[in-house]
């Protein structure tokens, strides 16, 4: 009898509110994913009107599945809803979770397995071999996470929940032109927004710029070390890479050095706020004449163009920053991971 009582006791408002949630949460999903399997159709006409097989189309939709996941995920993004006017965080706490001595460590050992291949791309493109390590470790902690979502399922979602259509549409359709290529379809699996393998490209820069880097005849990024590799070299030579110039070195500031004088008033037309924080550009001699002086690295040429970044303040280490950071700003427009890749690769190789 006392089974049967507890069964008859009212169930509480918290577990109602709970219920009532999971069933709101279950409808809208549903609600969803019927929405995206009628969007579909839409996608694949778009596929076949730019060039797709039709064998690829056919094949590939009706795999194709909701991803609510990435939904989330990419509304958690910067600038996906959040504050946009939030006080930018100190790059130290960050600096010491990049740059930190496992990372460094695993990046000397992959330096060290890959030297030759490393040797020879750089060779041929002048991309620094440490450079390349330290995009594959920041990327994919050398290659050992690249990510669980099946990306045409995860880009065919974000183009149905249409924030950005046009981008993610255009991805999916990159996915379905790789298959064309010859790219197996369950190679395509990588990071929530669809980036790929070991560089962590888009499809639709993997089209552009993948290279062969092992001479199998193709740029497989997902299980290619030297593909990787070589991929990102090629990135960076597309991206303007200077051969024989630093990403920039650290500096110590003076304090009587006047930031009004040096301010940058020109304004980026991508990712304004991340060039923003930068001063304007002048020499390595102009900087060296205001009284900054290198902490470690000595100073390039004279004639070598940089601009002034204090990332924790005055008084903190500085950095000045030559084109080639804007190259890594160009892989992803940080000045956060653009500082961590520079600093890693100067552990790696030190």
């Amino acid at each position: 009898m006392q089974r049967i009582r507890l069964a008859l006791r009212p169930i509480s408002c918290a577990a109602t509110a709970i219920g009532l949630m999971f069933s709101l949460s279950s409808g809208a999903h549903a609600q969803d994913a019927a929405g995206f399997q009628r969007y579909l159709p839409e996608l694949a006409a778009q596929a076949r009107a730019e060039g797709v097989s039709r064998q690829t189309v056919e094949s590939v939709m009706p795999t194709l599945e909701f991803k609510e996941r990435s939904i989330e995920l990419d509304r958690d993004q910067p600038g996906g809803g959040g504050n946009p006017n939030a006080p930018i965080p100190d790059f130290e706490p960050y600096r010491v979770r990049h740059v930190n001595p496992v990372r460094i460590r695993r990046g000397r050992e992959a330096w060290q397995r890959m030297r030759s291949k490393l040797a020879g791309i750089e060779a041929e493109t002048g991309v620094p071999e440490s450079i390349m390590v330290a995009i594959w470790g920041h990327e994919t902690n050398y290659g050992a996470i690249t990510g669980g979502f099946d990306a045409p399922s995860a880009l065919a979602t974000l183009a149905y929940e249409g924030r950005r259509r046009e981008l993610f549409s255009s991805e999916f359709i990159a996915t379905l032109k790789m298959i064309d290529m010859g790219v197996p379809r369950d190679k395509l699996i990588g990071s929530w927004a669809g980036a790929l393998g070991g560089p962590q490209f888009l499809p639709s820069v993997y089209l552009r710029l993948a290279r062969d880097g092992d001479g199998d005849g193709l740029a497989d990024i997902w299980g290619s070390d030297a593909d990787t590799l070589a991929s990102i070299a090629n990135y960076f030579v597309n991206a303007g890479w200077r051969p024989g110039q630093p990403w920039g070195i650290a500096v110590s500031v003076p304090a009587s050095l006047n930031r009004d004088a040096i301010a940058n008033h020109t304004t980026s037309p991508r990712c304004p706020r991340v060039h923003e924080r930068h001063s304007e550009w002048k020499t390595m001699a102009e900087w060296r004449s205001l009284g900054l002086v290198p902490l470690e690295k000595p100073w390039p040429g004279d004639n070598v163009l940089a601009t002034l970044l204090e990332p924790d303040g005055q008084g903190k280490t500085a950095y000045l920053l030559t084109g080639n950071y804007r190259v890594i700003l160009d892989y992803n427009c940080s000045n956060f991971y653009a500082l961590s890749v520079g600093l890693l690769a100067d552990e790696v190789e030190r």
